[in-house]
């Protein structure tokens, strides 16, 4: 364990303030031969839903240049298998599990938040990127007074962190991030992908099955960078930055910009020991630049010109 990584976030202890990004990291044991999976900060599995969900038809992951294009539609077992086989399972890892959870109504996360209010479960991050069906298909990420209902009805049935992952798609991140501090997130993570489609010009038809797909991958990374330096400038949790890392270099930005952790995902389908290869690299760069902790990076962007 290295004194320079070690990161605590709402009573998570971390051998590393690295997280792995929902759907990038399957359940985690599909890595566990490129890498130490107790050494990554957080293992957020990929999204989980109430009811076994099949996903998409057709086409639903393409590459575009510097990243990819996804519409998986959360394929997943369901949280009653994740819980009965899939934890006990991965248990043996010894990684902060951290649950990715997604609903199609605010009962959902609260019923979501309250089973996997169990042992072997870190905390829960909230995908709030997802459609209310019961208002008429808003998406909860891109309407404050829904982010913070779904904020708070998990927050009423656990007492695990939760985590709230926010959407880019919208005006002002910024706005977002209050209301679901002010609902009681613990942290908030950021950014979740941008919608993209991209077209056949032989067939004229859309690449993805879904028509448009989530962006993610290098590419984002710009956008990522300065809503992860706004939200953190204006909310007093923690915020778990992501979108387009690969680098260890890529991470201290996301650091100097204010993260207090950072999640690589994209980079996890191109080279399995990413997460590590950050990690190392910022041990590297740390005693470069003479200090003793991570922490002492987060926040320092110098803005005098």
């Amino acid at each position: 364990m290295n004194d320079l990584l070690e990161t605590e976030l709402c009573g998570i202890q971390m051998k590393t303030p690295i997280f792995t990004g929902s759907g990038t990291f399957g359940f985690g044991e599909e890595f566990a031969d490129f890498v130490d999976l107790s050494r990554i900060g957080g293992v957020v599995v990929k999204g989980t839903t109430l009811l076994p969900r099949r996903g998409n038809d057709g086409i639903r992951i393409t590459e575009t240049p510097s990243g990819m294009l996804n519409c998986i539609g959360l394929e997943n077992p369901g949280v009653e298998v994740f819980l009965r086989e899939t934890l006990p399972r991965i248990s043996k890892y010894h990684m902060n599990v951290i649950v990715n959870v997604s609903g199609s109504s605010v009962e959902d996360y609260g019923k979501l938040a309250e089973m996997l209010d169990v042992e072997g479960v870190s905390a829960i991050e909230l995908n709030i990127s997802c459609p209310n069906v019961k208002e008429g298909g808003i998406v909860f990420g891109t309407d404050p007074k829904a982010a913070a209902a779904v904020t708070k009805a998990a927050k009423e049935k656990t007492k695990k962190p939760v985590i709230v992952k926010l959407s880019p798609n919208v005006t002002d991140i910024t706005e977002m991030a209050l209301a679901v501090e002010g609902a009681g997130a613990d942290m908030i993570s950021l950014i979740n992908t941008l919608m993209g489609m991209e077209i056949n010009i032989h067939t004229w038809k859309p690449t993805l099955g879904n028509i448009t797909g989530g962006l993610s991958g290098p590419c984002v990374k710009p956008v990522a960078l300065r809503m992860v330096w706004q939200v953190a400038s204006k909310v007093r949790v923690p915020v778990i930055g992501m979108g387009g890392i690969t680098t260890a270099e890529d991470a201290v930005e996301f650091f100097l910009a204010g993260a207090s952790a950072v999640a690589v995902g994209t980079v996890n389908f191109a080279d399995p020991a990413a997460t590590m290869k950050i990690a190392d690299g910022l041990e590297c760069y740390l005693r470069q630049k003479g200090l003793s902790h991570i922490s002492e990076l987060t926040g320092k962007l110098d803005l005098t010109f």
